[in-house]
Parts: structure tokens; sequence; C-alpha cells
């Protein structure tokens, strides 16, 4: 018994051995150092997501925005930039659901997604930048039973407009 296993374990080995030996395919890319350029007085904070439109405009949603409903490292922004990486526009400058930046995705018609981690929203933006639909809703001071976030498991249903948590 003793020798099979062992048998086996060298059968599945050597295949193993061979994919370790394939070199990895190499991807193609271009590095462009300092490719954003931002105006003065706006600093780019951590980029948790960062997606390319079908123009080649880049819009890269950030944490450690100074203004808005929430501050310094938790705030928000989505800044959009030229394919040359100039700086266009912040698209939902202090908007409501701007909390923690999570990601964000460009669809095929040019909308723009961003989904905040810190207030359980998902935004979509129209190409113009104007808010097109909302998901999700903030939770609020006000609400009954407002209290930390727990992580159960399952997770708990869907409440008040909410994602599930």
């Amino acid at each position: 018994m003793k020798r099979l296993a062992f048998a086996l374990s060298i059968y599945m080995l050597v295949p193993l051995a061979l994919l370790a030996q394939q070199a990895a395919p190499e991807i193609p890319f271009e590095s462009v150092p300092n490719l954003l350029k931002l105006p003065p007085n706006l600093y780019l904070g951590e980029a948790s997501g960062v997606a390319v439109n079908s123009k080649g405009h880049i819009f890269v949603f950030s944490r450690g925005n100074s203004t808005g409903p929430a501050y310094a490292a938790s705030a928000a922004q989505l800044l959009e930039f030229g394919p040359d990486g100039t700086y266009i526009r912040e698209i939902g400058r202090n908007l409501y659901a701007w909390s923690f930046a999570h990601t964000v995705r460009v669809d095929k018609d040019d909308n723009i997604w961003a989904a905040d981690k810190g207030s359980d929203m998902v935004i979509k933006f129209n190409p113009a930048g104007q808010v097109a639909m909302v998901f999700g809703r903030k939770q609020e001071a006000s609400d009954e039973g407002t209290e930390p976030l727990k992580h159960p498991k399952p997770p708990l249903r869907q409440w008040m407009g909410c994602f599930a948590r």
C-alpha cells in the first residue's frame, strides 16, 4: 500500500515539475512614470480603483480627500484624467456616498460605476459625470439599532434598502 501511495505521489509531482519549468507568458506593457498631472492643491491619496473608458480616459478612485462628508484617509474622490494624464475633473465632488473608496469600473457605454465601502453604496454616473443610479443606503446615526457593523455567518438579510452585511 505504501508503494502505491509513493508511486501515485511521483506521478502527481512529475506534471507539476514540468509546469514549473515552463516560462510564464510575457505581458507587454509600457511604464510611464508620473503619468497623472494633478492641479495645484489637489493630492492623490491611496488609489483603491483605476478604470479606463473607451476614449482612453483614466478614472482613479482614491482615499485621502480633505473635504466632504468624510475627512482624511477615509474620504473618497473620483478623478478623471485624459489619455495623456492631464487632469479633467473630479466626479461626484463631496458626494454624500463618499466615505471609503473601494473600486471603480467603466461599462461598455462609458458609464462609471463606483463602489464605496464606507457607505455600502454603489453609484452609477453617466459619461457626463451625473449621478444616474444609486444602490444601497448609507447607515445613519438616527437608524434604530445603529451599532458597529458585524460580520455574522451566514450574512444577515437585506435591511431597509441596505446591502446584506
